[in-house]
């Protein structure tokens, strides 16, 4: 069976949402966790919240791991799924698929930034991106998390929470978001019909 957009089934919530949000776009999805779907599937995206070490520990029992850094087509790992693009998480010192160097770590809080960092924030473009084209620079963004990624080589998006992190990522065929496009309104749309075109 090929999809043209498979949605890693690894135990995240939101996946309804973005299910439909690609429905509204005109592009059917279907959620799996079967690596011979995934590998033969136009595009993948992998969706995810959580703890990284629960959803590596998940990706590992689904077989997932390999088929998942082995992918060739357009990949997008959406929060937590952009974390785990990374080589490792602070979050119970887990190892991450490592397709993009990098770690995540706790946001530090205060009484003005709590954590999770939770809510719209805009998002900088650091580099051309082929997932920011068509949206203004300082776009709104809608983000639930509680680790980030600092500023690393791949990255192509940069919001300011206390510090700057990564927001938006973009290695080879692998990108990703902190923040939830699915619930981003107009700009989250725009994005993900920008990645339905990635090359």
């Amino acid at each position: 069976m090929t999809a043209a957009v498979a949605v890693v089934d690894s135990g995240g919530a939101n996946i309804a949402s973005l299910r439909f949000a690609l429905q509204r776009l005109g592009h059917s999805s279907l959620l799996t966790a079967d690596p011979a779907v995934i590998r033969n599937a136009e595009r993948v995206i992998l969706p995810g919240v959580g703890a990284a070490r629960d959803a590596m520990q998940r990706l590992e029992a689904a077989g997932l791991v390999d088929t998942l850094r082995g992918l060739s087509q357009p990949m997008l790992g959406i929060c937590l799924g952009m974390q785990l693009l990374f080589s490792r998480s602070a979050e119970d010192d887990a190892e991450c698929l490592g397709v993009i160097d990098g770690e995540a770590r706790r946001l530090p809080a205060s009484v003005n930034l709590p954590v999770p960092h939770m809510g719209w924030n805009r998002v900088a473009k650091a580099r051309h991106s082929a997932l920011l084209d068509g949206i203004p620079e300082g776009a709104h963004f809608y983000f639930v998390h509680s680790y980030a990624v600092g500023m690393v080589t791949a990255t192509t998006g940069i919001t300011h929470y206390g510090h700057d992190f990564t927001s938006v990522v973009r290695q080879g065929n692998f990108a990703g978001t902190q923040f939830h496009p699915e619930r981003s309104g107009a700009h989250g749309a725009r994005l993900l019909e920008n990645f339905m075109r990635m090359h």
